[in-house]
């Protein structure tokens, strides 16, 4: 699949404002390019993407279908570069010169590579390995993209290269932009007959066992070529992944309120949390289980921070109860399965997280009706975000599943 920071930005602010304006003539004018080195420029796009873009005629440029949606992603890739300028020479920072006031217009493709990689690295060296380049080379183009912003972008570190906010401003609307010209790509090809698609999903611990999974091969019996990359993680590490591009969409326990308002949550359903334990648990079975009761076990309860934890601990606070004897935090649920199996403990899970054990008879759920709050689960995306077909799709098949799997609560 084409890389889409390989693409040429003067040539996508050209084809745009051909687009736009519906001659190369009155195009040339606004963005300082020949005729001739425009017509160059669409026919590199036209070659890269394996599609027209136009269809010419005396009276001018009409883009095709192809040319709109090509138009509509580029120009949101590049209002997000431009806004990453705008965010970087306005924030505080150190100035290094007078810069460009419109210094996005001469941004190019490695320099952004550039960025992104020593934003992730965190090392100048370690980011031309990443990028396949010397080390010479990329410090170049890195220190350029300081020269034209007129902004300091990286400072050293006794741990190494530390980036600026200027520089995170600038890394994020990069990505962002590059996840905006991904899609259009995807998107292009699909005109062709082509499934590029390719999903990006962040999962809290709710989603992974179950409902993700199903709306995974849902989605795969559907677009058998979909490529679909799954990453779980704490939330912060996942929201900061949506919000860079990393990602597209985040499954899980949804925030209240939302934690930063240029993401948006739509909720899938509520959840409960329930005592499970082993097969065969002392307490399985018992009618009339107290806090007490429970309170005589080891637990194994969530890390603190997620919503489960409030829910642990106002279970016994209530009851003046504390169960802190022998407890183990943990949040993989490989381990607590394991820690359950082998031993008397009681956690507090969503029958969701563990309805593969539940149905194989390895854990249950014990008859005590935890007093809560339920948690609503549901997707978060960034405010902005533009959907492909495929990950409409997705979206739709993962509704359906959570319908069938809550009896349509």
């Amino acid at each position: 699949m084409l890389d889409p920071i390989n693409f040429n930005f003067r040539h996508l602010r050209a084809f745009c404002e051909v687009v736009s304006c519906g001659s190369i003539s009155e195009a040339a004018a606004h963005v300082h390019l020949s005729q001739p080195a425009i017509t160059q420029a669409i026919a590199k796009l036209e070659h890269i993407l394996g599609c027209a873009l136009f269809t010419r005629a005396s009276t001018g440029m009409t883009p095709t279908v192809a040319g709109n949606i090509m138009a509509a992603r580029a120009t949101r890739a590049l209002d997000k570069i431009r806004a990453g300028a705008i965010a970087a020479q306005g924030g505080p920072q150190v100035r290094k010169s007078t810069g460009f006031s419109a210094f996005d217009r001469m941004i190019t493709g490695p320099q952004l590579r550039a960025l992104m990689a020593v934003s992730e690295a965190r090392n100048f060296s370690l980011a031309a390995r990443r990028v396949g380049i010397s080390q010479p080379s990329l410090h170049r183009l890195a220190r350029d993209l300081e020269r034209v912003s007129g902004v300091e972008f990286y400072r050293r570190t006794p741990q190494g290269i530390a980036l600026t906010q200027a520089a995170e401003e600038m890394a994020r609307h990069s990505r962002l932009a590059v996840a905006e010209l991904r899609q259009a790509i995807e998107e292009v090809a699909a005109l062709q007959g082509e499934d590029q698609s390719c999903l990006n999903i962040g999962t809290l611990p709710l989603a992974r066992t179950a409902i993700l999974p199903r709306a995974i091969n849902a989605l795969t019996h559907r677009r058998p070529d979909t490529r679909i990359r799954v990453v779980d993680g704490p939330y912060d590490d996942l929201l900061h992944e949506l919000r860079h591009g990393g990602i597209d969409i985040l499954i899980g326990a949804l925030r209240m309120p939302v934690p930063i308002d240029d993401v948006v949550q739509a909720p899938l359903f509520d959840d409960r949390l329930s005592v499970v334990s082993r097969r065969g648990h002392p307490l399985a079975g018992r009618r009339n289980l107290t806090v007490r009761d429970l309170a005589a076990y080891p637990w194994i309860a969530p890390r603190s921070g997620p919503p489960t934890r409030a829910q642990f601990d106002a279970l016994f606070a209530r009851s003046a109860i504390t169960a802190r004897e022998a407890l183990v935090e943990a949040s993989s649920l490989v381990l607590i399965r394991g820690m359950l199996m082998e031993s008397d403990r009681l956690t507090l899970l969503s029958q969701h997280q563990v309805e593969p054990e539940i149905r194989h008879a390895m854990l249950e759920i014990l008859p005590f009706e935890v007093r809560q709050t339920p948690r609503p689960i549901g997707t978060t995306v960034r405010r902005d975000w533009q959907p492909t077909a495929t990950q409409v799709l997705f979206l739709d098949l993962l509704r359906d599943v959570c319908a069938r799997s809550t009896g349509g609560d």
